[in-house]
């Protein structure tokens, strides 16, 4: 589902690259298994599910603009609180439905990164991560104040009312959201998938590899940089936004600088150039504090350093690499067998 990097070998393509056949039945059995899970499971695991999948959209969010264009950034928990906040007040203020504020969360989102995008362009690494640092530093404080109570919630934060199940369906709460989640999730998995194997996905690795040489090659630098890095804050926006009606809360102070950061760490486990991966980078994120949960609250932090220094040290390329190489040491094996 798009973990194959553009540009390599004949025609482009990378010889070790998983078959397009076996991604497709891959992405069935997912399907099929994601659509079994909520009749087998109990309601709080199928919510927490849900809420899985909602943050692997932030992390591909980070995938897409580390792994394809090569840009990086801190600052994603301001994006997906962007998301969170364009609902809330689409929905409180605006008098909207939670179906009608979703795509205008990821309108505003797309549209706030890539207006933050922009002036980016003139940075360097270093002051790009800065900069993304610094907004996610300042967003939740401009969030607290009063001025902007009416909309925000101020310091309180907001509750969402996300509409109850159709009767009709048979299903509860939390099995109805669930498979909204899923369904948004498939798409913009597709979408991502479509991406890192199209044209523009390998104009942005050529972006990535060496900017200064795209450039004669007809390539616009400057509108890829800052289309994708709109892209991202968008899938951010929406996992903010999903996020937000599935827990029927936000507050400011939950998109911090650490929530960028473990976007950050569910990219990095994932595999920066992965699609798929970006649920089990996902997964590490929401339960190794809950695997880490009878440690000391000063020693919170510990575990995610652990992880971390395990995946770049044995898996420099994440979970998805590994699977990629294992594959390619057993079709090997298999040939010369």
């Amino acid at each position: 589902m798009g973990d194959a990097a553009a540009g390599r070998g004949p025609a482009g393509k990378d010889p070790g690259a998983i078959p397009v056949s076996w991604q497709r039945v891959a992405f069935a059995l997912f399907l099929l298994l994601g659509l079994a899970l909520p009749f087998v499971l109990d309601n709080y695991t199928i919510y927490t599910l849900a809420l899985v999948g909602a943050l692997a959209m932030a992390i591909l969010g980070v995938n897409l603009l580390t792994g394809l264009s090569g840009q990086f950034s801190v600052g994603h928990g301001a994006f997906f609180a962007i998301g969170a906040y364009s609902t809330a007040i689409a929905m409180n203020n605006g008098g909207m439905s939670a179906y009608g504020a979703l795509p205008v969360a990821a309108v505003v989102s797309f549209v706030a990164g890539f207006l933050f995008g922009w002036p980016a362009l003139r940075l360097g690494m270093v002051h790009l991560i800065l900069m993304t640092w610094g907004l996610s530093l300042v967003l939740p404080q401009v969030l607290k104040l009063e001025r902007f109570q009416t909309w925000t919630g101020g310091v309180s934060g907001v509750y969402l009312d996300r509409p109850d199940p159709p009767v009709w369906l048979g299903l509860n709460d939390d099995q109805y959201w669930y498979f909204v989640t899923l369904a948004i999730l498939t798409v913009f998995f597709w979408i991502a998938g479509n991406l890192f194997n199209s044209r523009s996905g390998r104009a942005l690795a050529a972006i990535r590899d060496n900017e200064i040489a795209a450039a004669p090659m007809g390539i616009n630098v400057a509108m890829f940089k800052t289309t994708i890095f709109g892209v991202s804050a968008m899938y951010a926006g929406i996992g903010g936004a999903l996020t937000g009606l599935l827990a029927d809360f936000i507050a400011p102070d939950s998109y911090g600088l650490f929530f960028s950061i473990l976007l950050l760490i569910g990219a990095l486990t994932a595999g920066f150039r992965s699609v798929w991966g970006a649920l089990i980078g996902s997964l590490v994120v929401l339960y190794l504090p809950t695997v880490a949960g009878n440690i000391p609250a000063a020693a919170a932090l510990p575990p995610f350093g652990f992880a971390v220094l395990l995946v770049v040290y044995f898996m420099p390329d994440g979970i998805s690499g590994l699977a990629l190489r294992t594959y390619r040491r057993l079709t090997n094996n298999h040939k010369h067998g």
